[in-house]
């Protein structure tokens, strides 16, 4: 299939379908034309690292995923490795939310001190 069929078979765009590609995560043939060809298997594969990048992994972190991505990566029992990455993953988020809780409290006070309490607290 093309890219374009890629595509709308799995939601994403060609741009995404590139850097996919590009990042090592997929591969395609050339037709004699210079179009890209994907295998049947590139759907599920393609599905699969969307779903792992929809849980909040990076394409780096997809990365360990490798050998899985031709599975059902959603049912499978992860890997020592993929749990470590999976935590790594869990504790970045959890500063970067911290850092932002931070900053939005800091602001809302400026904000609080100089509106003469006009402004609510954000819930």
């Amino acid at each position: 299939m093309q890219i374009g069929e890629l595509a709308k078979a799995t939601g994403t765009t060609g741009r995404a379908l590139r850097h996919y590609e590009q990042a090592g995560l997929i591969s395609s043939e050339r037709a004699a034309n210079g179009y890209r060809i994907y295998d049947e298997q590139s759907v599920l594969r393609v599905r699969n690292i969307r779903y792992l990048l929809a849980a909040g992994l990076t394409l780096d972190d997809v990365r360990v995923f490798l050998p899985c991505l031709d599975g059902d990566v959603a049912a499978a029992s992860p890997s020592d490795t993929g749990l470590c990455v999976a935590l790594e993953r869990l504790a970045v988020l959890n500063e970067r939310i911290a850092a932002q809780t931070e900053t939005r409290d800091r602001l809302e006070a400026a904000l609080r001190q100089k509106a003469g309490g006009l402004i609510r607290p954000v819930a």
